[in-house]
């Protein structure tokens, strides 16, 4: 083998021995403690745990201040789908329906059918024809029924 290639061989093994060391270093927020669902996460409800877990959450910022979707137990890391946005609309809390397309526009009541917060998608029976859609709530609790989210 010649000089240059035994040169980059050693610069890959280095790289490949930097990414694991940085990798071990690497801390994954876990729950300090048992946490019931529907709770609002807070800085004091996370610790650190030296493990590398694929697919948790690694940035606080992405945790505190959201709600628990199930319950987490002390140790346990956070999981994308174990905490989201807090809950704006309660089950069977009477919402306001909105259909808004081009220059029609239509609201009425409904009674939801499960908890979201906003942007989450939610089942609401309309009130008026007993019909039950699907529409995504908005950060005023309206949820907008017949349109993508954020229209």
């Amino acid at each position: 083998m010649t000089r240059a290639a035994l040169t980059i061989g050693a610069v890959i093994a280095a790289m490949a021995y930097a990414a694991l060391a940085a990798r071990a270093e690497a801390e994954t927020p876990v729950a300090a403690r048992t946490i019931r669902a529907h709770s609002l996460i807070g800085p004091g409800d996370l610790a650190t745990s030296p493990h590398d877990v694929p697919g948790a959450l690694t940035d606080p910022g992405l945790i505190v201040g959201r709600e628990t979707r199930v319950a987490l137990y002390a140790g346990r890391p956070f999981m994308p789908g174990d905490v989201g946005p807090p809950a704006l609309v309660e089950r069977n809390q009477i919402v306001r329906l909105a259909y808004d397309v081009g220059g029609l526009s239509i609201v009425t009541e409904g009674r939801a059918l499960g908890r979201a917060g906003a942007g989450d998608s939610l089942r609401v029976m309309n009130l008026a024809s007993r019909a039950t859609v699907t529409g995504f709530v908005r950060s005023d609790g309206t949820v907008a029924v017949g349109a993508l989210p954020g229209s």
